[in-house]
C-alpha cells in the first residue's frame, strides 16, 4: 500500500529531533523517485549503542519508505581527526568491524551501502575541485563554528585538518548525491553550511535530518545562578563508563545501570528512560518490569507514553526501571554478542579493535 507524504514525513519525525525544513522534505518525497540520504561516521573504536541499535532502528525507518541510503565510512575523516593515532590501517579494521555490528544488530541492509571515503575520494578527483569551490565561498571564521563536529573545542592549537574536514564533509554531501543529510544533531552545522553554500555554486542544497543524541549513563555536576544541578552527559566511547558497548557482557550492562543516573519521576535528563524510548519501544510491543509482590508485582507496559507517565507519578521506582531496561538492552545485544563469538571474521576483527589503544 501507497504511503502519503505526510506520513512519511511523520515516520521520519519519530525520531528527528530536527528537520530543515519540513516542507522540502515533504515536496521530496512527493516528486522523487530515488531518494539517496546519507551519513558520514569515523571509525574509531568500539562501538556503543547509540551508534549501533540506535542507528539501524532509524536507518531502518529510512530505508522501509523506499530511501536509499548511503554510509560513508569516513576513514580517511578520522585520520584527519587523529583518530587511533592517525593509523589508516587500524581505522579501516575498524570500519570493517563497524559494518559487521550493524549487520548483526539487525540493519536491513537490502537498500543499503557502504562507501568508503578513501575509496570514494581517489577515484573521484573532482571531489577536490568541489573542496576548493566551497572554500572560496565562504569565510575562515564560519568554517571555524565547525570545529566541534570533530570532537575538539576552538583553540589555537588545533590542527590546520580543522578547516579542511568541514568543508570535505559539505563536499561528501554533493559527490554522494545525498537528497537527504541524516546526521546527529552534533552534525547541524556543517549540514547548515552546506545549505548556505550550495545555492552560491548552483547546487541544490540537502534537506537536513537531524536524530537525537543519546544521553550517557552517568551526569555532571552544574551550578546555574546559584542552584546546583546534575545533567546527564551524551554517551561517549571515551569516557566507558557513560556508555553500553555492543559487545558488552550481561554482567557488564547490569553493572553499568546499576550506577546510571535515574532521577526520580523524571524524565528530562534521564538515560535510562531515554533508552526505553529510542531503542526499547522501537524492539518491543510491551515489556515487563519486575517487582516482588510486596511491591505490587510485575508491571506490564505496553508504550513509553504509559511508561513515562506511570514512572513520573512515582508508580515505578528507578532501580526497578533500570533493572528492566538493563534486561531489555541485554537481550537487544544478545545476537550481537553470538555473532562476534561464533563468526570467525567477526571474532577476529573484535579482537583487533580491542587491542588498539584508546578503543
Amino acid at each position: 500500500m501507497a504511503i502519503s507524504a505526510d506520513k512519511k514525513v511523520e515516520l521520519i519525525k519519530s525520531f528527528a529531533e530536527e528537520i530543515v525544513n519540513e516542507e522540502e522534505l515533504k515536496e521530496l518525497l512527493k516528486t522523487k523517485k530515488k531518494i539517496i540520504a546519507y551519513d558520514g561516521f569515523e571509525p574509531s573504536g568500539q562501538i556503543h549503542i547509540a551508534q549501533g541499535l540506535m542507528r539501524a532502528i532509524t536507518v531502518n525507518k529510512l530505508t522501509s519508505l523506499g530511501i536509499h541510503f548511503r554510509f560513508w565510512v569516513a576513514d580517511w575523516f578520522a585520520m584527519l581527526n587523529n583518530k587511533l593515532g592517525g593509523d589508516l590501517d587500524k581505522i579501516k579494521i575498524v570500519g570493517e568491524y563497524f559494518i559487521e555490528v550493524w549487520k548483526a544488530c539487525g540493519l536491513n541492509t537490502e537498500n543499503v551501502e557502504f562507501i568508503w571515503a578513501s575509496d570514494f575520494i581517489k577515484k573521484h578527483p573532482e571531489y577536490w575541485e568541489t573542496v576548493l569551490k566551497i572554500s572560496t565561498n565562504v569565510s575562515v571564521q564560519r568554517v571555524l563554528r565547525c570545529g566541534q563536529i570533530m570532537g575538539r573545542e576552538e583553540c589555537t592549537n588545533n590542527p590546520s585538518s580543522q578547516i579542511v574536514y568541514p568543508l570535505m564533509q559539505a563536499a561528501d554531501i554533493y559527490h554522494l548525491e545525498a537528497d537527504i543529510a541524516q546526521l546527529g544533531m552534533d552534525q547541524r552545522k556543517v549540514n547548515m553550511l552546506a545549505r548556505e553554500v550550495f545555492p552560491k555554486l548552483g547546487i541544490k542544497p540537502p534537506v537536513a535530518v537531524h536524530h537525537h543524541m543519546l544521553l550517557g549513563l552517568q551526569f555532571k555536576e552544574c551550578n546555574s545562578q546559584g542552584i546546583e544541578r546534575k545533567i546527564a552527559l551524551k554517551m561517549s566511547k571515551s569516557k566507558p563508563e557513560t556508555a553500553i558497548f555492543m559487545t558488552d557482557s550481561k554482567e557488564e550492562i547490569q553493572k553499568k545501570f546499576n550506577k546510571a543516573y535515574c532521577p526520580e519521576k523524571q524524565e528530562e535528563d534521564n538515560p535510562v528512560l531515554e533508552y526505553a524510548k529510542y531503542i526499547i519501544f522501537e524492539k518491543f510491543s510491551k515489556i515487563v518490569i519486575e517487582r516482588p509482590e510486596k511491591f505490587g508485582g510485575n508491571l506490564e507496559i505496553k508504550s513509553y507514553e504509559e511508561l513515562k507517565e506511570r514512572y513520573s507519578k512515582g508508580e515505578i521506582h528507578p532501580l526497578d526501571l533500570k533493572n528492566t531496561i538493563a534486561k531489555y538492552i541485554d537481550l537487544c545485544l544478545e545476537p550481537v554478542r553470538k555473532h562476534f563469538e561464533t563468526n570467525k571474521k567477526a571474532k577476529e576483527l573484535l579482537k583487533k579493535v580491542q587491542s588498539f589503544n584508546n578503543v
